[in-house]
């Protein structure tokens, strides 16, 4: 599976999880120009976007979501915790999370 995880600077602690739940590609634009994010269009191959909420402003999030949502992507919107990434991406794809995760 390829994901797209959007916002945040580094995000080696939430590729570790990623590829632990089976994905196999991840792609990552730290959204710190937010013109350069909202003018690129989500690669062909992405099965799945990973949004960081704490990193985004709600006009790439608007621009995002309705990206996702032409294309029946799947989304998983999670703060920058890893633990928060994990149980959303569980609930996400109906996995059985290890942990005890918040709804």
């Amino acid at each position: 599976m390829s994901v797209l995880v959007i916002g945040a600077d580094e995000i080696a602690p939430i590729k570790a999880v990623l590829q632990g739940l089976g994905v196999s590609k991840i792609e990552h634009w730290d959204a710190r120009n937010e013109n350069r994010v909202n003018r690129k269009p989500i690669p062909q191959e992405v099965e799945c976007v990973v949004m960081l909420t704490s990193f985004l402003n709600h006009n790439t999030m608007k621009k995002i979501k309705s990206e996702v949502k032409k294309r029946n992507i799947k989304l998983v919107c999670a703060k920058r915790s890893v633990s928060c990434v994990y149980c959303e991406y569980c609930k996400v794809f109906g996995l059985e999370s290890k942990f005890k995760c918040e709804r």
